[in-house]
């Protein structure tokens, strides 16, 4: 789930919807096609993620159907049963003491994969399409993108203007 959640940058909802059906190759590369989520988006699974979801598809003998299913606790998949929505909070581990715990959401993990892809040097209207935002707005604002005025990025652009 958090390969899913970090490569993926997909919201809670749609890695709870992820059927294994949906992990397709197209163009050489695995996509998650036909994703039930806000603007039905086509999105790209690393080579990474694809690995650790076959481990874990392998261990729990999954063939078909939704991907995440609840686990009891022997650690044995429970037939068909999708995860339930609080399985997905994340406590680091560390500290005794519950104030120095803190808690991570699968929405943070998307926040992540924006801010990866972004210092991994990927374009912003692909980091969009990735995420499936409607408006760059909402992708600059997971970045934390801010106008530079001393470093313009038009200052880079110099013409040869000159007379004859």
């Amino acid at each position: 789930m958090v390969a899913m959640l970090i490569g993926c940058g997909l919201r809670r909802a749609e890695l709870l919807a992820l059927r294994l059906e949906s992990i397709q190759q197209r163009e050489e590369h695995w996509v998650i096609a036909d994703l039930v989520g806000k603007a039905a988006h086509v999105r790209t699974v690393p080579t990474w993620v694809k690995a650790a979801v076959d481990a874990w598809t392998t261990a729990a003998a999954i063939t078909d159907g939704p991907v995440f299913r609840a686990v009891n606790k022997a650690g044995r998949v429970w037939g068909r049963r999708d995860v339930p929505q609080g399985a997905l909070g994340c406590r680091p581990h560390g500290g005794s003491s519950r104030r120095h715990r803190q808690t991570c959401t699968p929405h943070d993990l998307r926040r992540t994969c924006a801010r990866l892809c972004h210092l991994a040097g990927g374009e912003l209207d692909q980091i969009q399409f990735l995420l499936g935002h409607v408006s760059i707005q909402t992708t600059e604002r997971y970045l934390g993108c801010k106008q530079k005025l001393r470093i313009a990025v038009n200052d880079l652009v110099c013409p040869q203007v000159g007379g004859g």
